[in-house]
């Protein structure tokens, strides 16, 4: 594996030695591919392009986000920011690395969850653009357009997270195989019609299922925090070090999205009032400053329970303001009929 490791430094050492405008690219690339960026942003906008694709996203999103965790708890991947100090490789060449702001994730590395929960959570976009441009024209061009889109965006995520030594390419490749995979897999395994109860039972599951496994990894006598401590040790800047790249946060993430799930679903949109494409964007629009909105309040001092719950209950709130209050808004709003919301 050293050699392995050794490969993706140099890799990262060539990126990072490219033109300097490519810099604050790479950066925009691996900020906006953050996972709760799906929770945040392509959820919400997904949700006003078609409920069912909405309610895959989500889903999807949450399922591969858990998976990644798991699969990072077993695999013990490193990360390149860290390792390289570890290894002493640091101190054995003349090594011109940087870390920036975003390098210093704290949970295990492998696989990459940018790439793996990203390219997971847009398969569903990219099929319905897919299937919306074979609808309107019969150029093979504009039909293969969103998967071309969907590669390209993935290769760069996948390069971004290099550049920012938070992982290396076998990682970055293993994420975006196993994300397309499961996007693939999930679309035609999505509760999307399941009553409140399921996704009741789905959220417990995924936080009583994550409690039990770190609990049997420690009883196990495995240190499941050591990614933590090499992480909090090698980072360049201890305020770079954020409570949202652990595990756990994205458990809550998680586990808090698919009892907001439950919510949407136990509200659904008022019979015989669907938003035309007017008011679809106007959603869309709503619906993301609303979500932002929300993640920006103030998080409350103290306890990391404290924490956690506060994450818990925003991740649960945002599928009901998406999914619930914000449909009825704009209908109370606009007091007008569009055309039918597509399902």
């Amino acid at each position: 594996m050293d050699s392995l490791y050794t490969a993706g430094i140099r890799f990262a050492e060539v990126l990072q030695a490219g033109p300097p405008w490519l810099e604050k690219f790479w950066i925009l690339v691996t900020s906006q591919a953050d996972p709760k960026c799906v929770f945040t942003v392509a959820f919400p906008l997904a949700y006003f392009l078609g409920r069912k694709v909405g309610m895959l996203v989500l889903w999807t999103g949450l399922v591969s986000e858990w998976l990644n965790v798991v699969l990072k708890w077993f695999l013990f991947g490193e990360r390149p920011f860290w390792w390289v100090q570890e290894s002493g490789l640091a101190s054995k060449g003349l090594l011109t690395l940087r870390q920036f702001p975003v390098s210093c994730e704290t949970g295990p590395g492998s696989p990459s969850g940018h790439c793996m929960i990203t390219g997971a959570a847009l398969w569903p976009v990219v099929t319905a653009l897919t299937t919306l441009a074979s609808q309107r024209s019969r150029s093979p061009v504009l039909k293969l357009l969103p998967f071309g889109a969907y590669l390209l965006l993935l290769v760069a995520v996948g390069l971004s997270r290099i550049f920012v030594l938070a992982h290396f390419p076998h990682q970055v490749v293993s994420g975006i195989l196993a994300g397309a995979a499961l996007g693939w897999w999930l679309q035609a395994h999505t509760p999307t019609t399941s009553p409140p109860g399921f996704f009741v039972a789905a959220a417990l599951s995924l936080l009583l299922s994550s409690l039990t496994l770190h609990s049997l990894l420690i009883a196990a006598g495995i240190d499941i925090d050591w990614s933590i401590r090499l992480a909090t040790t090698w980072c360049s800047d201890p305020a770079w070090l954020r409570l949202d790249t652990r595990p756990f946060a994205s458990i809550c993430r998680d586990s808090g999205s698919a009892l907001g799930l439950a919510l949407a679903a136990a509200f659904p949109p008022p019979r015989g009032q669907r938003l035309g494409s007017g008011q679809r964007l106007a959603g869309a629009a709503l619906a993301l400053l609303a979500v932002q909105a929300l993640h920006r309040l103030p998080q409350p001092g103290g306890s990391m329970a404290l924490w956690y719950s506060t994450r818990f209950l925003q991740y649960a709130a945002g599928p009901w303001l998406v999914a619930c209050l914000l449909p009825r808004l704009v209908l109370a709003v606009t007091h007008s009929r569009g055309s039918p919301h597509s399902e």
